[in-house]
Parts: structure tokens; C-alpha cells; sequence
């Protein structure tokens, strides 16, 4: 234990009491023994005594036990009373948030888990797009005893305030949000179809701006300015051309994104031209096949038929998950989503895939089987893909737009890919 002589200055009842608080002696060891007290090193002036720095008070229930066949070490003479070397240690450790960390996981590498504990059991306390946040298991900042113009309460920590809930989700919020939107689609779609047209154009402008935001935050730069006219374009086309303007206006973006990066030199060019093809791939182009399920005379049952499976996916699978949900389906990338969550959204999506066919498109069964499979699964990778950008990105939310969800792209995650297979499936099995 390193040794530090006290500063000389004068004695007074003004300095007893910080004393006393930051666990300062006015003397050597309080063995009484001068041969067990600590002396100066040979050139060090003897100005006065040694203090020692004492442990703050430990509430009750935070003190750690020494681990089994680990002496505690203390100097020879102390009274039991008196903490040892170890104890003294352990405390300016756990006084840093920091060194804390280091000494839990020192402690966790030399004893092994806690009993009963697993191997990654952190995950299940956090939401399954949330990066681990060390600061919810460190305690705070608190004084170093011994520190000049400090003071040690011996009071615990406050608790840090918690979220809404366990995921961080404003749940109230998140509803309200979920029916309005749904409300919007709906009435845009029963009043006059190409207002919904409108609708899908402004979601996708939206959506490209927070996903290039959110790569640009990634270190990424996507050139912005020729994929929002290339989203316009390609909706546009979809609905004026069908299928083969969808692809033209996607290969017309995709070469002013080419052109555009050449004024910005040749650092980072892949990179930057990759990342906005990757924008105009992910939410224009599979955007338009939602513009392409509007454009039939029945497109409006279509779209609807669309938009109410993704719903029965990603509501079968949350039930599914929290009534039964034990094996994980992917844990590297979402760890709340399960195997039983899956086959909840399975078993939803065929339910109403089957309902939907033989009931609106006067069309087979299977159809609606083959359906709602292919809706419950693309849904599904949707969602984990977009989670898998995410956590690459080392954020939350893509925006902050709609409270209790995030951003809108957010909430496009499992939409967009099952729009291009919505419309496969339908244009073969019930065509127009």
C-alpha cells in the first residue's frame, strides 16, 4: 500500500470534522505499535503523521464476501475492526464506475458466473435493438475517500430513473400512433386510390432520408439528392408504367447516384455509392410493388389484403413469443424473437391468407396457404434485417418521427420486402 505524508498546516477544530468524514487518522497504524507503523522513505522529510485512508460506510447488503480459500491480507497488529489491504483496495475501486467494470469482470474471469446465472444474461434485460449500455449496471460517479474538499456520506447511490418499460417504449403512445396511421391508409384507400399514392410517396421520401442519415452516421455518405428524385421517379413510374418503369426508374437511379459521386473525388467512393444504391434498392424500389399491387381494378382489396397479413404476422408473433417463446431465433441479432414466435406468426398469416382468398378473391385455399407463409416469413427477415442494420450502425431508432415507435422506416422494416412478394403471390395465383 503506497504511502503519502500529510500536508503540514495548521491544526484546528476547522479541519477535524473533514477529516473525520473523508476517514482520515491523526496518527500511524491503530495498533500502537511503532514498529508496525509505516515510515518515511530514506530523503522524505517527516512532516507529520501518515493518514490512511479509510472505506467509506458500505450499506447493508452491498458488501461482497471474499471468495472462498481468499485471505484477506492486514497489516500486523491491526485489530480485526480495522479493514485490510484488500478491503482498502476493493473500495477506491468500486468508488470509479470504471474500475468497477474492470474489477467485476477480473472477478468474473478468476470466480466464474454467480450460481444460477448464464453465459449472456445481460441480453434478456434489454430491448432486442438496444445496444448494451454499461451504464445501467455501473453504479455512479462518488467521492474518492481521502480526496481534498470531499466528503463520504456512506449514503447508497439513487437509483437511476427507468424507461417506460422494459423495452423503452412509450406503449400508450405507440398506439395511438399505429391506429392513426392506419386510419390514414385506410380512408386514403376507400376515398380515392390515388391519394394513397400520395401517401406511399411521402412515407418513402421520409424513410430514404432517415435511413441515409442513419448511414451517414455510420461513416457512410450516400449522395441524397438523386435518390429522392429517383423515389419520385420510381413511384411514378409504377403507377403509370407497371412493373417494367418500376425496374427502368430503379436503373435510372442507380446511374445518377454513379455520376453525382464522381463531383466529391475518389476517397470513399465505393463506399459512398454503395450505401445509395442501397437506400434505392431497399425502400423505393420495394416500395413500388405496393404502388403496383394499387394499380388493378381490385387494388384496393389487394392492398388491404397486404397490409392486414403483415399486421396478423407481426401480432401472432408477439403473442406467440411471450405465451411460449423459449428457443431463440436469431440472439446475435434480435434475442426476443423466438422459434415459437415464428410459428405463431406462421399460423396467423395462413389463418387470415385463407380467409382472405377464398372469401375476396374467390380464389384456392392453398393460395392463401402459400400466402401467408410467404408474408410471415419475408416479414420476419424484414425485421431482422433492418435490426441487423442497426446494430452495425450502433443505434436505436432510425428517426425519432413517430413517438413510441421511432422513425417511419422503422415502421417499414417488414412492410417494404413483403410488398414485392404480396404481389408476386397475388399476380400468380389470382391474377387480374
Amino acid at each position: 500500500m503506497p504511502r503519502f505524508l500529510s500536508r503540514s498546516g495548521p491544526d484546528g477544530p476547522e479541519r477535524e470534522p473533514a477529516r473525520g468524514r473523508a476517514g482520515l487518522a491523526e496518527s500511524g497504524w491503530s495498533s500502537g505499535d511503532p514498529a508496525t507503523a509505516p515510515q518515511p522513505s530514506v530523503g522524505e522529510p517527516a512532516t507529520g503523521s501518515l493518514p490512511r485512508v479509510g472505506r467509506p460506510p458500505v450499506p447493508p447488503g452491498r458488501a461482497r464476501p471474499a471468495p472462498p480459500g481468499h485471505a484477506a491480507r492486514r497489516p500486523a497488529g491491526a485489530p480485526d475492526d480495522e479493514p485490510s489491504q484488500d478491503t482498502l483496495a476493493d473500495g477506491l475501486l468500486t468508488s470509479h464506475g470504471g474500475l468497477r467494470g474492470g474489477a467485476r469482470a477480473a472477478e468474473g474471469a478468476a470466480y466464474g458466473p454467480a450460481d444460477g446465472a448464464e453465459p449472456g444474461d445481460d441480453d434478456a434485460a434489454h430491448d432486442d435493438d438496444a445496444p448494451y449500455d454499461d451504464a445501467e449496471h455501473d453504479a455512479p460517479l462518488t467521492a474518492v475517500p481521502g480526496a481534498p474538499g470531499t466528503e463520504v456520506s456512506g449514503e447508497p447511490p439513487r437509483d437511476t430513473p427507468k424507461g417506460p418499460g422494459r423495452a423503452g417504449r412509450d406503449m400508450g403512445s405507440a398506439i395511438g400512433v399505429a391506429l392513426a396511421l392506419g386510419a390514414v391508409v385506410i380512408t386514403t384507400l376507400l376515398v380515392w386510390r390515388p391519394a394513397f399514392l400520395l401517401v406511399i410517396t411521402l412515407a418513402v421520401l421520409v424513410s430514404v432520408v432517415e435511413l441515409s442519415r442513419a448511414l451517414q452516421a455510420g461513416g457512410h455518405r450516400p449522395p441524397l439528392p438523386p435518390v429522392v428524385v429517383g423515389s419520385v421517379a420510381m413511384m411514378a413510374l409504377a403507377w403509370t408504367r407497371g412493373p417494367s418503369g418500376l425496374v427502368v426508374g430503379f436503373l435510372l437511379t442507380v446511374f445518377a447516384v454513379v455520376l453525382w459521386r464522381l463531383g466529391d473525388g475518389p476517397v470513399g467512393y465505393l463506399r459512398d455509392a454503395s450505401a445509395a444504391v442501397l437506400v434505392a434498392l431497399y425502400v423505393p424500389l420495394l416500395a413500388g410493388f405496393a404502388v403496383l399491387l394499387l394499380v388493378p381494378d381490385d387494388g384496393v382489396a389487394r392492398v388491404l389484403a397486404f397490409i392486414v397479413t403483415v399486421v396478423c404476422s407481426d401480432t401472432g408473433g408477439f403473442a406467440a413469443g411471450v405465451l411460449f417463446g423459449k428457443t431463440p431465433l436469431a440472439k446475435s441479432i434480435s434475442p426476443k424473437k423466438s422459434w415459437e414466435g415464428l410459428a405463431g406468426s406462421v399460423a396467423a398469416c395462413v389463418l387470415v391468407g385463407v380467409l382472405l382468398f377464398t372469401l375476396t378473391f374467390h380464389g384456392p385455399w392453398w393460395g392463401g396457404v402459400l400466402f401467408g407463409v410467404a408474408i410471415a416469413l419475408t416479414a420476419t427477415l424484414g425485421d431482422l434485417g433492418e435490426s441487423l442494420i442497426k446494430r452495425d450502425l450502433g443505434i436505436k431508432d432510425m428517426g425519432t418521427m413517430l413517438p413510441g415507435h421511432g422513425g417511419l422506416m422503422d415502421r417499414m422494416d417488414s412492410l417494404l420486402p413483403s410488398a414485392a412478394v404480396a404481389w408476386l403471390v397475388l399476380s400468380l395465383v389470382v391474377p387480374t
